[in-house]
């Protein structure tokens, strides 16, 4: 599997429940520790608020997954935020769904459905983007056989990252992990090319 489906940007929305507020903000993140991150700073960003209820999935190939309730009652937070990233086919996403009690109880169905319904609000909000799991190298070569690694990147559906014009030129590739075997084998036939 070389693509998956994330949120296109850092989205929040706000919406009202039974003089409750609901603030729902969702992040694309590349790892667990990014996500852990957002929480912790929404979490603070918010402190006030009665709950800060979360959820993500990182990691396409492990399909890590997360939630917490904060608080709520068991069930009633953390999994229908869970439920609305999955609903979605969403991965490298987190979501947390901050509340301001307004005074007034929701009751079992009517905190997953505000919960539920918020993530699935933001989640709209941010749009989603297909991204393609690669790997990345670096390339050391001499300036002659530039063009044939150029070609080579492009071949196999690369991008080159980032390049460094010295007496050798260093090229920073990413390529898509299903073409990689295929393209060090390429890439290694190069005179001078190395790859670390």
């Amino acid at each position: 599997m070389d693509t998956y489906r994330t949120v296109a940007q850092e989205t929040e929305v706000e919406i009202k429940i039974e003089r409750s507020r609901f603030i729902g903000q969702v992040r694309p993140v590349n790892s667990e520790q990014e996500a852990k991150d957002f929480i912790a700073r929404i979490s603070e960003l918010h402190r006030q608020a009665t709950h800060n209820c979360w959820a993500y999935r990182v990691d396409p190939e492990r399909d890590t997954r997360f939630s917490s309730d904060d608080g709520e009652p068991t069930g009633t937070a953390g999994e229908p935020i869970l439920r609305a990233i999955l609903s979605q086919e969403l991965t490298n996403t987190v979501v947390v769904v901050t509340r301001y009690f307004g005074g007034k109880k929701l009751g079992i169905r009517g905190l997953i459905e505000a919960y539920g319904g918020t993530a699935t609000q933001v989640l709209a909000a941010a749009g989603t983007v297909q991204k393609i799991i690669t790997e990345t190298f670096q390339l050391n070569l001499d300036y002659p056989q530039l063009d044939q690694c150029q070609y080579c990147v492009h071949k196999y559906n690369g991008q080159i990252v980032n390049a460094d014009y010295q007496q050798q030129v260093t090229l920073q590739v990413a390529i898509p992990r299903s073409k990689t075997k295929s393209f060090l084998g390429e890439i290694r036939n190069l005179a001078h090319v190395k790859t670390d």
